[in-house]
C-alpha cells in the first residue's frame, strides 16, 4: 500500500508542475500513511516537486521531524504536520506558489463566482495574512491550520496556496482549480473588472457539480495520462484510457 501511495504522490508532483505550479525546488506535497496517521510521506527538499521518486520521498512525523529517508525535509513542513494534526480526515496537503494566485492575493479582493472554477470557491477562501514570510515553526503552522479551518483551500497572501484533501486526487484538483479561478478573475480584472456572475440561486448546485469525487479522480487520471503521453513513458495500467478505469458515478448510464 505504501508503494502505491508513493507512486500516486510522484504522479501528483508531475501533474502540479505540468499545470504550472512548479517553482524550481520549492513547493511540497504530503500524504498521510494509512497505517500510521501520525506520520506522512513528503517531497524532500532540494528537488523539484516533479522529481520525486520512490527512493527520495521522506517520512515525517506529526511533530514535523523526519523519521525516514536520506534527503532533507522542507523548512515549511509545519504547514503539513499542523493541518494533519488539526484535521484527522485530511490525508493530503499541498503548498505551492502558483503565479496567478500570488498576484491575486496582492489585490485585496475576494474570489468571485464568475467562472466554473470560481464557483467552486464561492463559499469563500480564507486569506492567511499573519505573515508573508515562510511558515517555519509550529506556532505559524498552527496558525495556518486555524485559518484554513474546515475548508479545503487557503491563500497565503503574497506567498502561495495551501490545499487539503481526503485524497491526493482531491487536494491536487483543488490546487489546480484555485489557480485557474485566480487566473480567470485576473483576466477579467485586467479588462475592467467582472460585471456578470453566476446566479445566487445556482451557486450551491453548481459548486457541488464542479467538485464531485468522480471528477477529482477522473481529472487526476487524465493528467497522469497526459504527462506520460508527453514524455513517451509507459502508461501505468490503472491510468489507461479504458472504461473500467473510470469512476462513472456522476454520469447517466443511458
Amino acid at each position: 500500500m505504501t508503494d502505491k501511495l508513493r507512486e500516486k504522490l510522484i504522479n501528483a508532483g508531475r501533474i502540479l508542475v505540468d499545470e504550472g505550479q512548479g517553482d524550481y525546488v520549492w513547493g511540497h506535497i504530503s500524504a498521510r500513511l494509512p497505517d500510521n496517521p501520525n506520520r506522512f510521506l513528503m517531497k524532500p527538499g532540494c528537488l523539484g516537486i516533479e522529481e520525486m521518486t520512490g527512493d527520495n520521498i521522506i517520512t515525517v512525523d506529526i511533530e514535523g521531524e523526519k523519521v525516514l529517508g536520506d534527503w532533507p525535509r522542507h523548512n515549511e513542513v509545519y504547514i503539513h504536520s499542523e493541518v494533519m494534526r488539526s484535521r484527522p480526515e485530511i490525508n493530503c496537503v499541498i503548498h505551492t506558489h502558483p503565479e496567478h494566485a500570488i498576484a491575486f492575493s496582492s489585490l485585496g479582493k475576494e474570489l468571485s463566482a464568475m467562472s466554473n472554477d470560481g464557483t467552486m470557491f464561492s463559499a469563500g477562501v480564507p486569506i492567511f495574512s499573519e505573515t508573508t514570510d515562510l511558515i517555519t515553526d509550529q506556532p505559524r503552522g498552527k496558525a495556518v491550520a486555524k485559518a484554513l479551518g474546515e475548508r479545503r483551500a487557503l491563500i497565503l497572501r503574497n506567498h502561495g496556496i495551501v490545499t487539503a484533501g481526503t485524497t491526493i486526487e482531491e487536494a491536487v484538483f483543488v490546487a489546480i482549480k484555485l489557480e485557474r479561478a485566480c487566473r480567470i478573475q485576473m483576466l477579467a480584472e485586467a479588462a475592467g473588472g467582472p460585471k456578470l456572475f453566476v446566479k445566487d440561486e445556482e451557486l450551491a448546485a453548481k459548486r457541488s457539480r464542479t467538485n464531485r469525487g468522480d471528477s477529482q479522480g477522473n481529472a487526476f487520471s487524465y493528467l497522469v495520462r497526459r504527462w506520460h503521453l508527453r514524455c513517451g513513458c509507459e502508461m501505468p495500467k490503472e491510468y489507461r484510457a479504458e472504461i473500467g478505469n473510470f469512476d462513472r458515478t456522476g454520469y447517466k448510464s443511458s
